[in-house]
């Protein structure tokens, strides 16, 4: 039995998330559908996260075992002709028989958009968060600032998903600005449920006045949701990169090299 890590892209607005559910189309079954159809073998998709409904990625990693003969190189094209256009497999290898794309994850990182003007695009609805009242970068990025390092972040997510602890590290949390858009990404080694998307309201919140960053760190420690920014909406939300060692990292283009 082979396991087989693919690298996906997929544009979620039509999809429920991720995982797959028993009422809700999502990506995860609409890919392995496509395996079926290619294979003649029902896989079992394990993704790298849970990405929510509305959600995208740029750069997504799975994997699953099948006993197939097509070669990882060929892959690709073989089950993007039976994909919908709005999902992409980008690549495939052959991975080590221990790969797990959830628990071999060393860390990921998450782009979220803003288009920050008066106007909307129409071509940016599902792709980007719009928000016509100006916002100040500049707060924007102090506030982003504060959120790196190792934190209990049970005040930035939403009640969901069980986990045994709320503390996890941010790597970077940066704030960047190109005419009316603006984009944070932020990497860690691990995201609880809407965790960025309550990061992103927190900052916004701090442009708007309505929080200082100075008191980010110390809101934080009170480990109460009600505290902090309200959790924007999904469109603007991309899993951008995922970090594995070996093959896997380097299909990813992401090789975390051991010390």
């Amino acid at each position: 039995m082979r396991n087989i890590a693919i690298k996906l892209r997929y544009d979620g607005t039509a999809y429920h998330g991720w995982q797959v559910q028993k009422n809700d189309v999502t990506v995860a079954e609409t890919v392995e559908n496509a395996l079926f159809r290619l294979t003649g073998e029902r896989a079992r998709l394990i993704g790298c996260g849970r990405t929510d409904a509305g959600v995208h990625a740029l750069s997504y990693c799975a994997n699953f075992g099948s006993s197939c003969s097509i070669p990882a190189d060929r892959l690709p094209l073989a089950l993007n002709s039976r994909l919908p256009a709005d999902i992409s497999c980008l690549d495939a290898v052959d991975a080590p028989e221990d790969f797990n794309a959830i628990l071999s994850c060393v860390k990921k990182e998450y782009v979220y958009r803003i288009r920050n003007t008066r106007i909307p695009d129409p071509f940016e609805w599902n792709r980007a968060y719009f928000y016509p009242s100006p916002l100040k970068v500049d707060i924007m990025q102090k506030a982003a600032a504060k959120f790196v390092g190792t934190h209990d972040f049970a005040a930035v997510r939403s009640v969901g998903t069980e986990t045994k602890t709320t503390v996890r590290t941010i790597y970077w949390c940066d704030i960047e600005s190109s005419g009316s858009l603006i984009t944070m990404r932020v990497c860690a080694n691990g995201f609880l449920y809407n965790m960025v998307r309550a990061i992103m309201g927190t900052v916004i919140y701090c442009s708007e006045g309505k929080l200082d960053p100075e008191e980010l760190p110390v809101l934080l420690e009170t480990r109460d949701r009600r505290l902090t920014g309200p959790t924007v909406p999904p469109q603007g939300l991309y899993l951008s990169r995922v970090w594995y060692p070996g093959e896997v990292g380097r299909m990813m283009g992401t090789e975390e090299k051991s010390p």
